[in-house]
């Protein structure tokens, strides 16, 4: 059984980019803000911006204060002039594609030219484009709207942004036929024509298709219909919970699709329920084998494993002897951190990873357990280490605690309790460094009592592997830490830089891995070693070439990296 994901699914530009408006307006403002109609076709996200303190108004009142943002559909100018007129400020979401053709209607009608829009009559983004017509603009749902319409001296042809290109390239035959006069615009959004031309490829390469979106939703709409057309069982669902697996006919193979506004949570959740579903109809093997996976995963063990691995690779490439007693302190002291973080970060995870909020939500009471237990056996094998490496221990638990909940009382009326993780990319910075000083500092305080130049090294080589494993996993969390307020690396550098930032980091670690091994400056484990940060260059690169996936495999092979670390170092013992 397999599933596979489009990689256009999910928010275009302009829906990401009005979306990303909102959200940072409502974080950082304490005004009223409101959205002229609905922002996008999409209710859950209108759901997430309601409770973010962003109404709806569908009528411009005589008078009015607060921002009012304009919807990624655009509107027409009148009704601009009108917001601003009642003492609004104008925040525009309006899509630059969008903007484009308002541009193009705007420049010729002002030349006498009559306006063809082929599009939907109701759809917001046309009532927008026909306010641009100066009053001489013109609606064509279908061919026979369109031979219908009289004959025009000069005349432009445009495109609704989301139309179907088939339809649209009847239209442009048509016109160069029948109206060789006419100027025609192909406007439609590029990322319209990839998605429909991706599910269309799709289409052929499955055994059914769900496509995910707004029931508003024009693009959406449109791609259920390439899908239908093409032969295959097609569903259109808003939701998980619309989801009816007999639809699918007994489909190994399921593709899934999602229209320009559906965000990627709603997407990751009918992934996880199509899934489980599969795996639930499946041999008890496999349904074994998901849950143990699933469990090891969600619960941070996994994670924890890897850590160890990590503390081994690191101990041995400075040369010391692998101790359980430090390696057990990184399992348990990060079991703790992780699962702790995850407990109160319950959030966020709602929109991030729905799976792991659910897990966490059924299993709180153990969960809980599990990090007390991880925490005390961190203390007691810190402990057993030497004094140092308690109060170590102990500070550090202390710093990560404060970095969750912060100690310091609120800040006058606003009650704003500050905390050190609201700085800007904090999370990334300090997990990055925890990591590091438990991985490569303390086997190095333990074997040499002292840090050599060896360890920082090392150091170097460790904190890079764990920050571009969470960089990485924020790029996949931008939208649900726009939503909580979450100002992590990727929404301050914006995801193709801090890609390029995790790829450079990928093969400098890499690199300077491999020199120092080849000048002796490390052993020659220091070889073995660099395949894991090239490892995790080559998994960047087909994230970039596939897009975004989901599930648990994505998870299992990103942590996999520090279980390839300990795997590496065990051969490089044998032989």
């Amino acid at each position: 059984m397999k599933i596979t994901i489009a990689r256009t699914a999910g928010f275009c530009m302009g829906v990401r980019r009005a979306v990303e408006l909102a959200l940072d307006a409502s974080n950082r403002s304490h005004d009223s803000i409101y959205a002229y109609g609905p922002l996008i076709h999409n209710p859950q996200v209108m759901n997430i911006l309601a409770d973010k303190g962003i109404s709806v108004i569908n009528e411009i009142p005589d008078s009015g204060s607060g921002t009012v943002i304009i919807r990624a559909h655009g509107i027409p100018p009148d009704e601009r002039e009108a917001l601003t007129s009642a003492g609004f400020d104008i925040l525009d979401a309006t899509c630059p594609k969008v903007i484009k053709v308002q541009s193009i209607i705007a420049r010729h009608a002002k030349k006498g030219y009559a306006v063809i829009i082929v599009g939907d009559r109701a759809h917001p983004e046309v009532i927008g484009l026909l306010g641009y017509a100066g009053g001489n603009g013109f609606v064509a749902e279908t061919m026979d709207a369109l031979t219908a319409l009289p004959k025009f001296d000069k005349a432009i042809v445009v495109a609704q942004t989301t139309q179907n290109t088939v339809f649209f390239e009847t239209v442009k035959q048509w016109a160069a036929l029948q109206h060789p006069n006419y100027k025609v615009f192909n406007t439609i959004c590029d990322s319209t024509e990839n998605r429909q031309a991706e599910v269309k490829q799709l289409s052929s390469e499955v055994d059914a298709v769900v496509v995910v979106g707004g029931y508003e939703s024009g693009n959406t709409k449109r791609l259920f219909e390439i899908a239908r057309d093409a032969g295959k069982p097609s569903v259109h669902i808003e939701t998980e919970a619309d989801l009816e697996i007999s639809q699918l006919g007994n489909a190994r193979h399921i593709g899934i699709t999602a229209g320009a506004s559906t965000p990627n949570w709603i997407i990751k959740r009918v992934h996880g329920e199509i899934e489980s579903l599969m795996v639930h109809n499946g041999r008890w093997l496999r349904r074994w084998l998901f849950a143990l996976q699933r469990y090891l995963l969600l619960s941070n063990i996994y994670l924890a494993m890897g850590a160890g691995c990590l503390t081994c690779a690191a101990a041995m490439l400075q040369g010391i002897k692998p101790s359980f007693l430090y390696i057990f302190m990184a399992i348990f002291y990060l079991l703790c951190m992780h699962t702790f973080n995850n407990l109160r970060d319950i959030t966020s995870d709602r929109y991030n990873d729905p799976d792991r909020a659910m897990f966490y939500q059924q299993n709180r009471m153990i969960l809980s357990v599990l990090t007390c237990i991880s925490g005390i056996a961190a203390m007691i094998t810190a402990y057993l280490m030497g004094p140092l490496f308690f109060m170590l221990t102990l500070c550090m638990s202390f710093m990560g605690i404060v970095y969750i909940i912060s100690l310091a009382p609120r800040q006058g009326n606003s009650g704003i309790q500050p905390r050190i993780r609201d700085i800007p990319g904090s999370k990334t910075v300090f997990a990055a460094l925890a990591w590091g000083i438990v991985t490569s500092i303390v086997p190095a305080l333990y074997g040499f009592g002292q840090i050599q130049s060896v360890t920082i090294l090392v150091f170097f080589w460790a904190v890079s592997l764990v920050f571009v494993r969470t960089a990485f996993f924020d790029i996949l969390d931008m939208q649900g830490s726009r939503i909580v307020g979450k100002e992590t690396i990727p929404i301050l550098l914006g995801e193709k830089k801090t890609m390029r930032l995790l790829k450079i980091l990928s093969v400098l670690s890499a690199v300077i891995l491999s020199l120092c091994s080849a000048f002796q400056m490390v052993s020659t484990l220091g070889f073995l070693l660099s395949l894991c940060p090239l490892s995790m260059f080559l998994f960047l690169n087909n994230y970039k070439r596939n897009g975004f996936s989901s599930g648990l495999r994505q998870g299992f092979f990103m942590e996999g990296h520090f279980i390839l670390a300990g795997l590496l170092t065990i051969i490089w013992i044998i032989i």
